[in-house]
């Protein structure tokens, strides 16, 4: 059973969805995402080991837009040490994918005591290139004028490998048309002005584990290895067959990733 629940940070009401029962482990979804790209970790075999909390960053899923213009990569760090501090004393498990890898970045660089060990799923360290921020602007133009819709059919064949089962497919479109538009540009506004954050790689103390799907354009498996190889000590995982989306395209070999990196031995 998944458990909902709000949490009050400054101006904006933050929620969290939790199952299972262990260790805290903080599930960080990416954009034009929410917390229901986690849906299959939360019932699998992990449940049983960790405490699985699944947080809507601000203006997404069941967490109202705070009336941000921009989703700043530190500003929603914060938020996630405010949601540690209000489930748990000690630091978590940090499970992060794509913009949410960014903010756990941000976090481990202004909250580091909060993060016990750290899981960048399809992600990258390094800012937007000046050809990556203009297609972020674009991109904002776009929404305004064709909407959510034309979003979906830009973001979904990227977000997926060419052979990703048709529901998961579907339930990517689904949340893509579901977050607002005002939230779609305050992410797009806060990824396009991100910090490159490599240098943050070499300083993480924590274990680290760097996941990506072998099929990933968006951050495709050269720049996991470089990020592995910048990171003391941190493991690596290429899942086959899957795209940017591993956690919904390959939930088992991700949970198996996932768990062999926590000592917990699954089916």
């Amino acid at each position: 059973m998944i458990e909902t629940r709000t949490i009050r940070v400054g101006d904006a009401r933050i929620a969290v969805h939790t199952t299972g029962r262990g260790p805290l482990a903080l599930l960080v979804h990416g954009y034009p995402l929410d917390h229901r790209m986690w849906l299959d970790l939360m019932h699998g075999e992990l449940a049983a080991h960790r405490t699985l909390c699944a947080v809507d960053l601000r203006g997404h899923g069941d967490s109202p837009w705070a009336l941000d213009r921009c989703h700043a990569m530190e500003l929603f760090a914060d938020d996630l040490a405010a949601v540690l501090r209000s489930l748990d004393d000690g630091p978590a498990d940090v499970v992060a994918l794509s913009m949410g890898g960014y903010a756990a970045l941000a976090l481990c660089e202004r909250h580091p005591l909060a993060v016990h060990s750290l899981a960048l799923v399809d992600t990258r360290a390094s800012a937007d290139t000046p050809e990556g921020k203009a297609g972020r602007t674009a991109a904002m133009q776009n929404v305004l004028e064709r909407g959510r819709r034309w979003l979906a059919e830009q973001m979904v064949p990227k977000l997926v490998s060419p052979g990703c089962d048709a529901l998961v497919r579907a339930r990517v479109q689904t949340m893509v048309e579901s977050l607002a538009v005002e939230t779609i540009l305050a992410d797009l506004e806060g990824m396009r002005e991100r910090k490159n954050r490599r240098v943050v790689l070499p300083q993480l103390a924590m274990p680290v584990l760097v996941v990506v799907g072998a099929l990933d354009v968006i951050t495709p498996p050269s720049d996991a290895e470089a990020m592995q190889k910048e990171i003391p000590g941190a493991q690596l995982a290429v899942i086959p067959d899957a795209g940017h989306l591993v956690p919904m395209e390959a939930p088992g070999p991700f949970a198996a990733a996932l768990g062999a990196f926590w000592g917990v031995e699954i089916s």
